[in-house]
C-alpha cells in the first residue's frame, strides 16, 4: 500500500463514540427498548415530526434477514429494530435507516444500515419523531406482517419467515414498556421501567421490604438487567396462567413502583430496605 492510500485510509477512519442511553428524551424509550431486545414480533407506526409528519413508517422488532429496512411490495415502509450490526449510537443508525425508508421504493431493501460515516446534526431518531409521543405497540403472534395480505413467501424471504415463526415465544404486552413472555416452560414479566436506575433500585427495595414485591400469590421478583441505558426488572409467573390475567396486578405494581420512587424526597431508605437493596442488586443478570 502507497503512502497516498495509506493518509486515505487514516483520515476515512471515524472515532465511534457509545451511548450508552441512545433514547433518552423519547417517551417511546421503554418500547423501543423492549422491542428491539426480547419482543420478538412487533410493530407500532412512528410519530415522526418535521417535514415528514405525514408520512407513514411502521417500526418493527425484526425485518426478514434482520434488515435494517424495506418498503414492502405495496409501498408499507418499515424500519427494523433488530439488526445485523450496530454502531456506538444505535438511535443514530435507526435515523439513518430511517431516512433511506422515507426516499426507497417498494422492494427495496437496506440490509445495513450507515455505522461508519461521521455524525451529523439531524439524523438520530429524536431529531426525527415526536419526542412526546409513545408508541402504540400492536404485539403479533407470527411474522406474516411481513408480507402484503395474500402474498405468499419465496426464496430466502420464505426460508427467514419459517425460521422466524419457530423461534418465536409468546409474548404480549401488559402495560407501556411491560410484556408477558412465555419462554419454554417459564412465564416472566419484564418491564422497561423509564427511571433512573439508582433511584428504581431503591423503589424495588421499599417494596421488597414491606413484601409487596410481587404480582399475587405463586409470583416473585426474579432480578434485573440493563438494556440501553435502563434498568428492567422481571419477575417469574405461574405458566398456567393467560397473560390477559396478569394486567390488573400489573397496573398495581405498577402504581406502588410510582409512589415508593416519589417518597424518598421525605422519607429515606431504613436500616431493613438498604439491606434489601443490597439484596437485589446482587440479583442481576444477562438476558440470552
Amino acid at each position: 500500500m502507497g503512502k497516498a492510500a495509506r493518509k486515505k485510509e487514516r483520515k476515512e477512519k471515524v472515532r465511534d463514540v457509545f451511548v450508552g442511553r441512545p433514547f433518552e428524551g423519547l417517551t417511546a424509550e421503554p418500547e423501543l427498548i423492549a422491542m428491539r431486545e426480547f419482543v420478538p414480533s412487533a410493530t407500532a407506526t412512528l410519530p415522526l415530526a418535521g417535514e415528514h409528519g405525514d408520512r407513514t413508517v411502521t417500526i418493527a422488532s425484526v425485518l426478514p434477514m434482520a434488515a435494517a429496512a424495506f418498503v414492502r411490495a405495496d409501498g408499507e415502509v418499515f424500519v427494523g429494530l433488530q439488526v445485523q450490526t450496530r454502531s456506538g449510537d444505535i438511535s443514530r443508525d435507526l435515523g439513518r435507516a430511517l431516512s433511506w425508508a422515507l426516499s426507497a421504493q417498494p422492494g427495496e431493501v437496506l440490509s445495513v444500515a450507515d455505522t461508519r460515516s461521521p455524525s451529523r446534526p439531524g439524523e438520530r431518531l429524536q431529531d426525527l419523531l415526536d419526542p412526546s409521543a409513545d408508541l402504540d405497540v400492536q404485539v403479533h403472534q407470527d411474522f406474516s406482517w411481513w408480507l402484503p395480505e395474500g402474498e405468499e413467501p419465496t426464496g430466502e424471504v420464505a426460508m427467514s419467515l419459517q425460521r422466524a415463526n419457530e423461534a418465536i415465544m409468546p409474548t404480549e404486552r401488559l402495560a407501556s414498556g411491560a410484556y408477558w413472555v412465555l419462554a419454554g416452560e417459564k412465564a416472566h414479566l419484564r418491564w422497561v421501567w423509564p427511571a433512573e436506575e439508582n433511584r428504581l433500585m431503591q423503589a424495588l427495595a421499599r417494596l421488597s421490604a414491606a413484601g409487596t414485591l410481587t404480582l399475587g400469590d405463586d409470583t416473585k421478583f426474579a432480578g434485573s438487567f440493563r438494556a440501553h441505558g435502563l434498568l428492567v426488572p422481571v419477575w417469574d409467573l405461574d405458566p398456567e396462567a393467560h397473560a390477559r390475567e396478569w394486567a390488573d396486578a400489573a397496573q398495581a405494581l405498577g402504581a406502588r413502583l410510582t409512589e415508593a420512587s416519589a417518597s424518598f424526597d421525605d422519607t429515606p431508605l431504613d436500616a431493613a430496605e438498604r439491606r434489601a437493596r443490597d439484596g437485589l442488586i446482587g440479583r442481576q443478570f444477562t438476558l440470552r
